[in-house]
């Protein structure tokens, strides 16, 4: 950790004493500082005065007007309102950049280096600082200074096209899974630069381009074509090749996902289903047979399923060691024995609304746990205490740093 940066007496998880400024906005960014923030590093989000994150006002809005989705992606951060676009809260942005680890910011490649905060200008503030620069394309190319947002990235990384049903066009996730990539991806790497600064004492930049998060994450996509021509297209609930693999009808009107593909499972799986001869058929045999017959065996897997309540599917293919689960929504989670005796939902109080649930921390570290503190906080309610603490900075100083004309 940066040598000027000492515990607070409250830090906790891998992270302690690791201090980063979060100066980015919406998802990607903000994602890998709350990654970061939950495995206990200090999280200082630098807001512009009066307006802030725009993700203060996204998501599902309550009638007090709180972001329940600001609540979970500005967990455990520091508010603190200033402008560094003037020359004080310039000068007050590269003094916290003096004491810290990790800058984290997403806007398009060059507005920082129109704002008099390139990384060069950083470096020569603090030489270890490592800088995350999550963008559309990346901070070289020709697409550079393009605007790109997190389903850009899905489109051109590969994952739309691979994504719904073969007749049908391209789907999204339900969430913003190109953004959530990066934000894990900037926040590894963070990790990694951090380790390595151990060593050289040097910090560096971390280039994080939305669309090559999520080509990282298309498995042998290109192979595939570059090899063989194959050309992966969507298909739907099942993959190519792999069966039984898919969600299938239950007689209590629910859904079941049951991933019986390999071949000691489906051994198992067509046992618990009283039909100990299908692992034996020569057309379900093997892992290659019953992907080149998976229509058929997807009918023959769904005529049982279809005569059993979920519940009951679920525990028989339990039992014989077959993975499977039902569709989960969040009543089912709050609900499921599972979730409740792990803590996978915890409770969080929240200044305005009382106490809220929201997603624990992940990775589960056995001896220096992760945690939540509070939810995302209202908007400069840090500044104060960061600027005076950390800085020394007096009531006019401060107000001078968050004027925005």
């Amino acid at each position: 950790m940066n040598s000027s940066v000492s515990p607070a007496p409250s830090s906790f998880g891998p992270l302690a004493g690791y201090r980063v400024i979060e100066l980015g906005q919406l998802i990607a960014g903000p994602f890998a500082g709350q990654l970061l923030g939950d495995l206990g590093a200090e999280i200082i989000k630098i807001e512009l005065p009066g307006e802030g994150d725009p993700m203060r006002r996204w998501g599902k809005l309550t009638p007090e007007g709180e972001s329940l989705w600001w609540s979970v992606i500005g967990r455990n951060k520091k508010s603190v309102a200033i402008n560094v676009r003037s020359s004080a809260g310039r000068e007050a942005f590269l003094r916290l950049v003096e004491i810290s680890d990790v800058v984290i910011e997403n806007f398009r490649p060059g507005t920082l280096e129109r704002w008099g905060l390139s990384y060069e200008t950083l470096k020569e503030t603090n030489p270890g600082i490592v800088m995350v620069r999550v963008s559309g394309f990346g901070q070289t190319g020709p697409y550079s200074d393009r605007a790109g947002f997190g389903v850009v990235g899905e489109a051109m990384g590969g994952l739309r096209a691979v994504v719904g049903d073969p007749d049908r066009p391209p789907v999204r996730t339900g969430i913003a899974i190109g953004d959530a990539m990066s934000g894990a991806l900037g926040a590894l790497g963070a990790v990694a630069a951090l380790l390595e600064r151990k060593n050289s004492g040097e910090g560096q930049v971390l280039d994080v381009a939305l669309y090559e998060s999520v080509l990282t994450f298309m498995e042998s996509l290109i192979t595939d074509y570059d090899v063989s021509g194959h050309v992966r297209e969507r298909t739907g609930a099942t993959l190519p090749g792999v069966a039984p693999s898919n969600v299938y009808p239950t007689s209590d009107g629910l859904e079941v996902i049951i991933a019986g593909n390999q071949d000691s499972v489906f051994q198992r799986m067509a046992a618990a289903m009283g039909s100990p001869e299908l692992a034996v058929d020569s057309k379900f045999d093997t892992h290659i047979a019953r992907g080149q017959n998976h229509e058929e065996l997807d009918e023959l897997v769904a005529t049982w399923t279809s005569s059993l309540p979920s519940k009951s599917i679920i525990e028989t293919l339990a039992e014989a060691g077959v993975p499977s689960g039902s569709i989960f929504r969040a009543p089912d989670m709050l609900s499921d024995p599972h979730f409740i005796a792990r803590n996978s939902i915890v409770d969080v109080p929240h200044p305005v609304l009382g106490t809220i649930k929201m997603q624990g921390v992940v990775p589960r570290a056995s001896r220096t746990p992760g945690r939540i503190n509070w939810p995302g906080p209202a908007l400069g309610a840090h500044t104060t205490e960061v600027l005076t603490e950390l800085l020394g900075l007096s009531e006019a100083e401060i107000a001078h740093a968050q004027a925005v004309k």
